[in-house]
């Protein structure tokens, strides 16, 4: 089971570019694709969901081309979008049964699938409401369950905690690592403590292009003896994000505390690293070299 991203180039009318020859090579497990709003995260799962196709480059499933046979790639998705809408008058029920039969599962299969499904994402009082009178975070879990009807060996998930409550949040991210033992699981997002909680390897995109790829292991240990903190007064606060990589700020009597990726200002404290200083470390290279 393997799912090869080769050179893939995305450019819009108007010459607007999502991406740019973007390449990841994804074995089963966790990925989360990590990258502030706008990087092309949401542009690269629709070609993956194929509901878009490239402009150039290719996507591979198990080696055949995507773009040239669908078919076997859509019947092992399961896909979350972003903007992800329900029917109001139906219930999840209702809703979940109508999709399990667009997906081809069939009916003696779909009832006790959709009942485990609503049961896991903590929706089973409410499984005979109408969709129209659930919260955000409601419909969000049900969204959740539809893109699991047909026990998917490639999930895709974009921005999947939108809307959830700290309560909820916490479950989703245990299920996706329940759920990676035996597929490819792709969790899109700009939230770090998501990744930090689920991936097994990150991918890091910004302005269309990958950044970089490596286990969150690799990418904390790149930064050791690299993290500071520094004290400066109030009135020094913008100078000194000037002068230094500044991953946070906290206020305290004695001035403000700030939390420093790169060489040691003096008088510093080490700090272990997060992976949100790695994140931020990485992305401010990135541009620096393309901006090079």
């Amino acid at each position: 089971m393997r799912l090869t991203i080769e050179g893939v180039g995305k450019v819009y009318k108007g010459g607007h570019v999502a991406l740019a020859d973007f390449s990841l090579d994804v074995g089963p497990g966790v990925l989360g694709l990590l990258g502030p709003n706008g990087a092309g995260k949401s542009t690269l799962m629709r070609i993956l969901a194929t509901i878009t196709r490239p402009t150039s480059g290719r996507v591979l499933w198990d080696g055949a081309d995507v773009a040239r046979s669908p078919a076997a790639l859509r019947a092992s998705l399961g896909y979350l979008p972003q903007d992800f809408g329900v029917y109001p008058n139906l219930s999840a029920i209702e809703f979940l049964d109508y999709l399990a039969a667009v997906k081809g599962v069939p009916a003696r299969r779909a009832r006790p699938r959709i009942a485990e499904l609503l049961a896991l994402v903590n929706l089973t009082e409410a499984a005979h409401r109408p969709l129209g009178g659930y919260s955000g975070g409601m419909k969000q879990r049900v969204g959740i369950a539809q893109a699991l009807l047909n026990d998917p060996r490639l999930l895709i998930v974009d921005e999947p905690t939108v809307g959830l409550d700290p309560e909820e949040r916490v479950r989703f991210r245990n299920l996706l690592t329940d759920l990676a033992g035996d597929r490819i699981v792709l969790l899109s997002t700009h939230i770090v403590s998501d990744v930090e909680a689920a991936a097994t390897s990150i991918a890091l995109i910004d302005h269309g292009r990958l950044v970089d790829h490596a286990p969150p292991e690799a990418l904390l240990a790149a930064l050791d003896g690299k993290v500071w903190e520094h004290v400066v007064a109030s009135d020094e606060l913008a100078a000194a994000k000037e002068r230094w990589l500044v991953t946070g700020t906290f206020r305290r009597s004695d001035g403000v505390h700030l939390r420093i990726v790169g060489d040691a200002p003096p008088g510093a404290k080490p700090l272990p690293p997060s992976l949100e200083d790695a994140y931020l470390h990485r992305l401010a290279g990135g541009r620096m070299g393309a901006a090079a």
